[in-house]
């Protein structure tokens, strides 16, 4: 079977994880996920069926090829295992570019993977992609979420149009380039 590979795709580093692009391989730790209350904020949820996890994949691999970026997968350095998924994530119906996380298994939670991804990532689309600002949309419920915007050092943008004015969606807008850059 042919299975493609998205090139152009950087890999990052940082000292535990490698984030990367993602491969039909990753469907087997993502599953799980999406059709598990864990992601009820992420648009998954114990409603959702095992077509809607696959079609999640494919929108994140999808979304390198539109945008020339997307989602990567964060995955163990020493191992390889998927554990989640960060990214800058830009749909045509997003009002800014965000910097989305999620950890796909509560045993991967409080290990810091998202925060020190976030780090990472956030050097790159400000040095490498050009980004001027970036935002993270949180469900309001999502208490780690928020927890993990304030220690990135985010604020609160009340004034920040959201995706869907209906949902209620706080905008954490992060630091901006000369304050990750300089650090």
């Amino acid at each position: 079977m042919l299975t493609p590979h998205l090139a152009d795709t950087p890999v990052l580093e940082t000292e535990r994880l490698t984030l990367r692009a993602p491969q039909a391989g990753d469907f087997e730790a993502i599953a799980p996920f999406i059709t598990s209350d864990r992601a009820r904020f992420v648009g998954g949820g114990a409603d959702k069926g095992i077509g809607v996890a696959w079609r999640i994949l494919a929108i994140f691999a999808g979304h390198w090829q539109l945008r020339g970026t997307g989602v990567f997968i964060m995955a163990e350095r020493t191992t390889g295992r998927p554990i989640g998924s960060v990214g800058p994530w830009y749909p045509g119906d997003w009002p800014e570019q965000e910097l989305g996380w999620s950890v796909w298994s509560s045993a991967d939670e409080g290990k810091g993977y998202a925060y020190e991804a976030i780090m990472r990532l956030r050097r790159h689309v400000y040095a490498d992609l050009g980004w001027s600002t970036a935002v993270s949309y949180i469900d309001a419920r999502n208490t780690r979420s928020l927890a993990l915007a304030q220690r990135l050092g985010c604020a609160r943008d009340m004034d920040a149009p959201r995706p869907n004015p209906v949902e209620p969606i706080e905008v954490w807008r992060h630091p901006a380039p000369s304050e990750v850059l300089a650090a």
